[in-house]
């Protein structure tokens, strides 16, 4: 699989079977050149007009399948959400 095909994929949460969004980026281990997150934009601002301060950072421990179009996840989504750098 490439790291193009991945962001055509929606993570959903499996905890509450909400949308998280698309693969926007991901974040990997440069010593062995595994892939260690996979990155959400996070929700909208006011009405989606102010952009996204926050991002979704999943650890690939937490992706529970792959399918062709979805990434399923089990996570507590309020604790992977963390401020844009």
């Amino acid at each position: 699989m490439r790291i193009s095909d991945l962001r055509e994929k929606e993570v959903i949460n499996c905890r509450d079977c909400k949308r998280l969004g698309y693969v926007c980026d991901i974040e990997f281990d440069i010593c062995t050149g595994c892939i260690t997150h996979i990155i959400v934009p996070g929700p909208c601002k006011i009405f989606g007009i102010l952009g996204r301060d926050q991002e979704y950072v999943i650890s690939c421990c937490h992706i529970k399948q792959i399918g062709p179009d979805i990434i399923l996840v089990d996570v507590d989504a309020e604790k992977c959400l963390v401020k844009c750098e």
